[in-house]
């Protein structure tokens, strides 16, 4: 939320809402086809440079997994990149670094996906290379043994020996109750310890079909051209009956729950977690845009109400954050967090009521024509500046297909945005802003005698 770049753009928002707005309300031309075998293909047009972006996102993430076998989706990740029927272990990566394309992949809860940033008369390869790895993954044993040792240790250090991720990751473990969602993507380390070859061979077997997966292609191309060379590589790999994949939704307001975390932290924090529905689970997205842009009134920069009233305001706190995923495929999370200012002698609990404040005055005051505009702006201009890069464009088409919104969605986006009013912010704060939709989190220093316990 407080991008040094949205910002600078922000300030200019109130001469350039109107013309930022008209601008982004003109999509490039982009065009959809399914291939025989159910392997979705979508087009975008972008010819400002001889550069292409391909992305191959499928329908899987820690979500999907279940207890006890947590982990294989991020883990199967690391495997596509370990030998096909054409190319042994990373000798796809080195073909496209000699041909100065940019990749990578990433998971998610909802999605695995799998990209390229090459030439555009380089796209061929990109797409042969993708389509050995759906149909054609090796899966070595040995490879495995020690790729699963890396993930272990990337588990340490980002999550196990990082406080903040650490108690964010207990924090989620407790707010969703009932979905996959409380799952952490990289896996607990208890199932990555007894995860097996056959376990990922089989998530590979039941997920990576065509009939699973969107190709998402932007740049200078043709679309009628993509297609075709999408039907050489891909249209032979026969579709697969897929498991059942239900939506991850929540027990709506299953009661406050209280945490208190004990880690490896200096300072204090505090983490409030309210569950909403998303785009994916919401039969009302009006109230889903309202949340939206609730987490820009509270944390949009450095006019921001939390920035402004309690960061620079009363002093009461030394950082604070709003956050809400309106994209996701099941109920999502608004999360609010601060650090109480220990300088001025600020406490957790002064924190948390000041944060109830916050929420209870949208609840009974409407913010004002003059803020909403202002913040309305803010998030235009962001959205427009994203739409600058193919693969952000390429992101946002993928993203939505794979949580099971269509991809047209991403150019009717500001239009919603603009709709929403200040009657709705506060008929959405009513309604979600409530203790029984509540978890919240106390995080602690470690006591001196914990982290020495801990280091036995």
């Amino acid at each position: 939320m407080k991008n040094p770049a949205r910002r600078a753009l922000g300030l200019l928002c109130g001469g350039l809402c109107l013309p930022l707005f008209a601008l982004a309300a003109e999509p490039q031309p982009t065009h959809e086809y399914v291939l025989d075998n159910g392997l979705k293909l979508v087009v975008r047009e972008d010819h400002r440079a001889p550069v292409v972006v391909s992305q191959l996102w499928y329908k899987v993430g820690s979500s999907y997994e279940t207890p006890g076998l947590t982990g294989l989706s991020h883990a199967l990740e690391h495997m596509m990149f370990k030998g096909s029927s054409k190319l042994g272990p990373g000798e796809a990566s080195r073909v496209l670094r000699d041909l100065g394309a940019e990749e990578n992949a990433f998971t998610t809860d909802d999605y695995t996906a799998y990209y390229q940033v090459l030439a555009k008369d380089r796209l061929p390869v990109a797409f042969e290379l993708e389509a050995d790895r759906m149909a054609h993954l090796t899966l070595p044993a040995d490879q495995f043994k020690s790729e699963i040792e890396v993930i272990k240790e990337e588990r340490r250090l980002r999550t196990e020996d990082k406080p903040s991720a650490l108690a964010f990751e207990r924090f989620q473990a407790a707010a969703y109750l009932s979905s996959g969602y409380h799952t952490p993507t990289i896996g607990w380390m208890a199932d990555l310890q007894r995860m097996n070859i056959d376990d990922l061979r089989a998530w590979y077997k039941a997920w990576y079909a065509p009939n699973n997966a969107t190709l998402v292609v932007v740049g200078d191309v043709q679309p009628e051209e993509v297609k075709a060379l999408a039907q050489r590589w891909f249209g032979d790999i026969p579709r697969r009956a897929l498991p059942s994949a239900r939506k991850p939704l929540e027990i709506a307001e299953p009661g406050e729950r209280r945490l208190t975390l004990h880690v490896r932290t200096q300072l204090p924090s505090l983490i409030m977690g309210f569950n909403v529905p998303s785009l994916g689970s919401s039969e009302k997205p009006r109230e889903v845009h309202a949340l939206r842009l609730i987490a820009a009134l509270l944390d949009g920069g450095y006019s921001a109400r939390l920035s402004e009233r309690l960061e620079r305001g009363s002093e009461l706190v030394a950082g604070s954050s709003a956050s809400y995923d309106a994209f996701a495929r099941g109920d999502s999370l608004f999360i609010l967090s601060a650090t109480p200012n220990v300088q001025k002698g600020k406490t957790l609990d002064e924190v948390e009521k000041a944060l109830w404040q916050q929420l209870d005055e949208l609840k009974t005051t409407p913010p004002s024509q003059a803020e909403l505009e202002r913040v309305r702006a803010q998030m235009i201009a962001g959205l427009v500046f994203e739409r600058d890069s193919i693969a952000a464009q390429a992101s946002s088409i993928g993203q939505l297909e794979s949580v099971g919104l269509p991809w047209r969605m991403a150019d009717e986006d500001l239009e919603a945005i603009r709709q929403v009013t200040a009657e709705d912010i506060r008929n959405a704060a009513r309604t979600y802003f409530t203790r029984t939709r509540l978890t919240q989190a106390q995080v602690l220093p470690q006591a001196e005698s914990d982290k020495e316990n801990s280091d036995e």
